[in-house]
């Protein structure tokens, strides 16, 4: 109940995204889905149906290819089990079962005749690499095969398997370990041993065992050109799961026995080396041998792949087709509708110039006019009123400076006269021309934009004025990076910001201040830095100060930190040059305070 209510909410979500999206859009969307829905419906039914087919054909075919194998296999095995009979119904073989030493006189001449019918046995069936004889006592008959040691070969696995189960015939895929040559240019690993005990002919009694190995050849060319489409094989395991015959294969090894367990039928699809592959076995009644069959899907199925291949090609050029046919059709409704939308957006952000421009008079050609009067009006109302912000903004410079230079004059005055009275003429004279150079620099012949040289040594003028006043107090540094002379500034930019440095910062502290005043150009930029090593101030005091320094106006800073001078100065920039110049406080408390003023860099 949780999941279903949490897939309503998902669905919404998603129809309340696609409904925000573009009328363009969304036509695209609709003729899109209506164009491939068929077209996937139809390319995925087929290439179910037709792999469906072709996987059905592969394994019906697959199965009478085992069957076929199955039958020719008993054919083999039955012909040499025939071929036992035969022998075990030879008076010679009879006689020779009876026989309980070497040294009965009757021995040579049963042997001689018995190995004469072997050698016919031989000629006529040439897929026999050798049949031994042997009975109870020991003794054996072969044309080909030897005993390789002087062990009884009545104490051998297979005399014994064949003992136990006497009216089975046994089957021995490569007999290894057993005291037995192969024949003649064979090894155990080259045959299959068919062996039967033979039952006497009036009792149940077992009277000795006839072994025969067939050539494992024989098989090999039954499957050898067996293939299952382009790399699929047949191979055959025993009643245990030991593989009697498989080709050169590296999925063979990988066919895990487990799988083969069930008897009689079976189909299954594994994985093998990172590819599915199709295992059908069939188990015969007669040998309990497993004839089992593998191929890949993905090469079997290769047709259907090539066909899905060349169907999502025309499907995709379809559309594609579908999808530029769409896109003009569409485009020629909604072009209109997104041009006018995006001088909409232009005039949202200031762009007055914009101009809709529509050949028909339907109803965006209509809505495209009603726009372009309201952007005339627009036009109109924003003239008048830059106009009245202008002459405002130029009253308002006119009386910050006004309050500027009056508010220094006073301190400095007093300074004069108080060195008047402790000390003689020569600081007296000194300190009046740092102030006449101060009023030469300050005045400027009326200008608003100094060299920043000419900012810098009328600093340097206050700070002369300053330290002969305070003596020991106050040492100051200023550093200019080299071709700033070719750069302006505003005047009177840095006095107040020095001059609140002196009386906020290094006179509240105990013994001689520095202040350090840089000029060079960061990020394509004008940057003046007035950091001195005052008492600075606290996190609460710094807010303060750049808040005062957001405001825009003159009255919220009287009362503040540094009062109108750090005020007027940033108030100057801002409307001269815009609310991304200005002054940055950065203070700690007992460190000091820096300041930065961000200046747009304006050659002379």
């Amino acid at each position: 109940m949780q999941d279903s209510g949490k897939t309503v909410r998902v669905l919404r979500l998603l129809w309340t995204t696609f409904q925000s999206k573009s009328i363009q859009f969304k036509l695209t969307v609709y003729f899109l889905i209506l164009i491939l829905f068929p077209l996937s419906t139809l390319g995925f039914l087929g290439d179910v149906i037709y792999s469906r087919s072709i996987e059905r054909e592969t394994n019906q075919h697959t199965i009478q290819i085992i069957e076929q194998i199955n039958k020719n296999v008993e054919f083999y095995i039955h012909d040499m089990e025939n071929m036992i009979d035969i022998l075990s119904q030879d008076p010679n073989v009879l006689t020779f079962f009876q026989i309980k030493s070497n040294l009965e006189n009757n021995r040579v001449d049963v042997e001689t005749e018995v190995r004469r019918n072997l050698a016919n046995f031989k000629h006529v069936h040439p897929e026999v690499a050798g049949i031994v004889i042997v009975n109870p006592n020991d003794l054996y008959i072969s044309n080909e095969e030897y005993r390789i040691s002087r062990d009884p070969l009545t104490n051998e696995f297979w005399y014994k398997q064949a003992i136990e189960s006497k009216d089975q015939l046994q089957l021995i895929s490569r007999p290894l370990g057993r005291n037995l040559t192969a024949g003649i240019n064979n090894t155990a690993d080259d045959v299959v041993s068919i062996i039967k005990a033979i039952k006497h002919p009036t009792r149940e009694d077992v009277i000795g065992v006839i072994s025969i190995d067939l050539k494992l050849d024989t098989i090999e060319k039954m499957i050898q050109g067996i293939t299952l489409g382009k790399s699929g094989f047949v191979y055959i395991t025993d009643r245990t799961g030991e593989i009697v015959y498989a080709p050169v294969n590296p999925v063979v090894n990988r066919v895990n026995p487990s799988w083969l367990e069930k008897k009689h039928s079976h189909a299954m699809v594994k994985t093998i080396l990172n590819q599915k592959h199709q295992i059908i076995y069939h188990q015969s009644l007669y040998t309990q041998w497993k004839t089992v069959g593998v191929f890949s899907l993905s090469e079997t199925l290769q047709e259907v792949t090539t066909i899905r291949y060349y169907s999502l090609i025309i499907g995709m050029v379809t559309l594609l087709l579908a999808f530029i046919v769409a896109f003009i059709f569409v485009s020629s409704i909604v072009s209109p509708m997104k041009s006018l939308k995006n001088l909409m957006k232009k005039a949202e952000n200031g762009d007055l110039s914009v101009h809709f421009t529509h050949p028909y008079q339907d109803e965006i050609g209509q809505v495209g006019n009603s726009f372009n009067n309201m952007i005339g009006e627009l036009r109109n109302l924003i003239e008048l009123v830059y106009q009245e912000q202008q002459s405002k903004r130029e009253a308002e410079i006119r009386i910050l400076q006004a309050q500027i230079k009056p508010h220094f004059l006073y301190n400095t005055l007093d300074g004069i006269e108080w060195m008047a009275e402790e000390q003689g003429a020569n600081e007296i004279a000194e300190m009046i021309g740092a102030l006449s150079n101060l009023f030469r620099l300050g005045l400027s012949g009326g200008q608003e934009m100094l060299s920043v040289h000419d900012e810098l040594e009328h600093v340097r003028s206050y700070l002369i004025i300053q330290k002969m006043r305070y003596e020991n107090k106050l040492d100051y540094e200023i550093i200019c990076d080299p071709g700033l002379e070719h750069y302006q500034v505003l005047k009177l930019t840095l006095q107040p910001l020095v001059e609140n440095a002196i009386y906020h910062g290094i006179k509240a502290r105990r013994g001689k201040g520095m202040i350090r005043i840089q000029a060079h150009i960061r990020a394509n930029e004008l940057c003046l830095t007035v950091s001195d090593d005052g008492v600075g101030m606290t996190e609460e005091k710094l807010k303060e100060v750049r808040d005062t320094l957001d405001r825009k106006s003159i009255e919220s800073a009287a009362t503040s930190f540094g009062g109108f001078g750090i005020h007027n100065v940033n108030q100057r920039i801002k409307m001269s040059f815009g609310d991304q110049y200005g002054l940055e406080f950065h203070s700690q408390v007992h460190v000091g305070v820096t300041v930065h003023i961000w200046h747009p860099l304006i050659r002379r």
